[in-house]
């Protein structure tokens, strides 16, 4: 009986339960790192989407404040400051990136930085294509510290005029920063979508640029796919094309807290909706290097 004790007690020891939440929208079954740890671990490639929300709430404060040690580079336009705004609210602010920063400034400087394209490099929305070579050069200057990239398109930025142009010059972005810094994570997200359906508006390709992302990424990095939570699944939409649910959108009764109130052909986040919805870009995060 002895015996039998001390083998039962064996097996138990030798494995011990593991409080990492799985990534609710992938399977894949990436090896995760030690629970609790500041170093990163293998990362959990997949596609992180509404259940991304309940994810992140339900890890323990230290599982959520390990993305706070690990050097994350977010650069954006508008819609990002209102998942900045988000974050912070949730209490995972992004340190401001300016032009001339690099990723880790030393032990005050490591975690989150998050920047805007104007600010970084004086790029406005609508220009896809120097948004991505300036992440490039600014990701090429903390080579030696960067940890997880996060890109974030406008939704001025993809249109059906340019739709399969952008798919190509991201994958060549995405094919040659893996080269210049061997072991970078990416978080990628599925390109905001607006209010209005119309063909000049571009819902339709975005959403064809964000599947496309799904698809091309999801085995080996991270996508949070902002479209997916933006339309509660799919369900809000008009004549068969996405849309920004009303709920989500900046609105009289829920404006965005840097962007004000929208109008039909934009898409920022109200104030309560990106408090909701940045959980899911932190969890994402989080999958990037847990």
């Amino acid at each position: 009986m002895k015996k039998l004790l001390f083998l039962l007690l064996l097996v138990s020891c030798s494995n011990p339960s593991n409080d990492l939440q799985p990534d609710p929208n992938s399977g894949n079954s990436s090896t995760p790192s030690t629970p609790g740890s500041t170093t990163l671990g293998n990362g959990q490639p997949g596609i992180v989407g509404l259940a991304g929300i309940d994810a992140w709430d339900k890890l323990s404060g230290s599982e959520r404040d390990r993305i706070k040690r690990w050097n994350t580079l977010f650069l954006h336009q508008s819609v990002g400051q209102d998942l900045e705004e988000g974050a912070k609210a949730n209490g995972s602010p992004f340190e401001y990136f300016g032009a001339q920063d690099r990723a880790d400034k030393g032990s005050e400087g490591r975690g989150l930085r998050g920047g805007i394209f104007v600010d970084v490099g004086g790029i406005s929305n609508g220009n896809p294509y120097e948004k991505i070579r300036i992440f490039t050069e600014v990701a090429l200057r903390s080579k030696t510290t960067l940890n997880i990239a996060v890109f974030k398109f406008g939704y001025a930025d993809v249109l059906d005029t340019n739709r399969d142009q952008v798919k190509t010059a991201y994958k060549t972005f995405m094919d040659e920063l893996r080269k210049q810094i061997p072991g970078l994570r990416f978080v990628h997200i599925t390109p905001p979508l607006v209010y209005s359906t119309s063909a000049e508006e571009g819902n339709a390709a975005k959403a064809n640029v964000g599947q496309w992302m799904k698809d091309t990424f999801k085995g080996t990095d991270v996508i949070f796919d902002l479209q997916a939570i933006e339309t509660n699944e799919g369900t809000c939409q008009q004549a068969n094309v996405p849309r920004i649910c009303q709920e989500n959108r900046a609105s009289a009764t829920d404006p965005s807290e840097v962007n004000g109130v929208d109008s039909d052909g934009q898409g920022h986040l109200g104030k309560k909706a990106s408090q909701r919805i940045s959980k899911a870009l932190l969890y994402a995060i989080y999958q990037a290097g847990r």
